[in-house]
């Protein structure tokens, strides 16, 4: 159960290293590049999508990490 857990964890890490770099290397200064309003919008989008994404991801691990603060 251990290297099923820890494969899944790191497949997770994997899997949001690559989305990460791919928007901020890739598809978002592709975005920008273009300039049209279409385009800066679909830019501002991906990046507050990525945002959310990553504080989610960061509750969840603090969340996992510590249970039981804050509940009584």
């Amino acid at each position: 159960m251990l290297a099923m857990k820890l494969t899944l964890i790191l497949l997770g890490a994997f899997l949001y290293l690559l989305g990460t770099l791919g928007w901020f290397l890739w598809a978002g200064p592709g975005l920008v590049g273009i300039g049209t309003t279409d385009a800066l919008l679909y830019a501002f989008a991906g990046t507050c999508a990525w945002l959310l994404i990553s504080f989610g991801l960061a509750i969840h691990v603090i969340k996992t990490a510590r249970p039981t603060v804050g509940g009584r």
